[in-house]
């Protein structure tokens, strides 16, 4: 899938993390890439992150799958929506939804929402704390779109789902097949099905807070830490006033503290595997067996295509001359020269054809090796 019509530095000057803004139909040639049907399967599995809205006059309620197959059959005519997360990772035509994307960085790409939702379907009017595109894929949806929001906004009392408690629609639009509506974090808004069979893909984009950022680098760095690595004052002298913290020890106080949180090049490290660690680590992607080097090398003289795995996440930070890190699902892996090279094109592309003058390169093919044991590349993907 491809844009046809998009500028996307006016996009990025103008509306993102700004304002809202309507699509009309971007695509080279729109076409639904998943079927209701397909939906429904996928939140029967076990390890796809599912959730049935259904509403009944004011009153909603929220199901958790995986749903038994049983369960569609047993909805009424009250309104109902089915939300399916993360569906890229299992279908490949829904990845492919992400590609025209990539003028935002990688590690900012969360995945690929997926809802279904039946005549007056839907999940309320909210806000969320990231930005989204919502591409209608099937049928008609309704958007109103209502102010900022914040933490201190009023919701009502629900145990699964954030409500607003007040909402006021300023703009209204109804979205076709391949529309596309973008909405920036906090703007309130509410989608609401028009007619059967409204499908609707949400592109979502990761935006840590400061308060996860800190409570994670923390936990990170606390097991590297000592007891005996305590606060000492061996220039201590009698002070005026024995009740009073001094300066000085505020400033080493500090400073231990500091010195640890500072420190950049851990930091790197830490963010790097942090933001590219799975959504879900429990889903095993691992090969049934694994590719010896020579094998691997075998496979990619005859040029068979190599493959990212949708669910891997992919990303590097350049270091001093030509040396970067290169991070994939939670792991570094430090890159020169060639493998420097071959890790820019990991990033960039999501299949890809190996190099002939990278074939016989010894650093590559481990490198190769190495993500495709560990199930973030494959030859069978696409």
């Amino acid at each position: 899938m491809q844009f046809n019509n998009f500028d996307t530095a006016t996009f990025l000057r103008d509306y993102w993390q700004k304002r809202p803004l309507l699509i009309r139909n971007p695509w080279q040639s729109w076409r639904n890439p998943l079927s209701p049907d397909e939906l429904a399967g996928l939140a029967c599995e076990d390890h796809v992150e599912s959730r049935l809205i259904t509403q009944l006059s004011d009153d909603w309620n929220a199901e958790h799958g995986p749903l038994p197959k049983t369960r569609f059959g047993e909805l009424g005519k009250s309104p109902w929506t089915l939300l399916v997360q993360a569906v890229d990772h299992h279908v490949p035509e829904v990845a492919a939804l992400i590609e025209p994307f990539r003028f935002i960085p990688n590690w900012r790409i969360d995945d690929v929402m997926v809802s279904y939702a039946s005549d007056g379907g839907g999940v309320g009017p909210h806000f969320d704390h990231y930005d989204v595109f919502l591409i209608q894929g099937l049928g008609q949806r309704r958007w109103q779109i209502g102010g900022m929001c914040d933490d201190q906004t009023a919701l009502r009392s629900h145990e699964d789902l954030l409500l607003l408690a007040n909402f006021e629609a300023a703009e209204e639009w109804i979205l076709d097949p391949g529309d596309m509506l973008y909405i920036p974090p906090g703007f309130a808004h509410n989608g609401v099905a028009v007619g059967a069979d409204c499908m609707t893909y949400s592109i979502g984009f990761r935006s840590p807070s400061r308060k996860e950022l800190i409570g994670n680098w923390c936990d990170d760095l606390l097991p590297q830490m000592t007891d005996d690595d305590r606060y000492c004052d061996p220039d201590l002298s009698v002070q005026e006033n024995p009740g009073e913290i001094p300066e000085t020890a505020i400033d080493r106080l500090h400073a231990m503290l500091t010195e640890k949180l500072t420190d950049r090049a851990a930091f790197v490290r830490w963010f790097g595997t942090y933001s590219s660690t799975p959504r879900y680590p429990e889903t095993d992607w691992r090969p049934e067996e694994p590719i010896e080097t020579e094998h691997l090398r075998g496979l990619l003289t005859a040029d068979h295509p190599l493959f990212r795995n949708p669910a891997s996440r992919f990303s590097f930070v350049r270091e001093d001359g030509d040396k970067l890190l290169l991070f994939v699902d939670g792991e570094c892996f430090p890159c020169a020269d060639e493998t420097a090279a071959l890790a820019e094109m990991l990033c960039a592309q999501d299949q890809f054809v190996i190099d002939p003058e990278w074939q016989n390169s010894n650093a590559v093919v481990e490198l190769l090796a190495g993500l495709y044991n560990r199930g973030s590349l494959s030859f069978d993907w696409g």
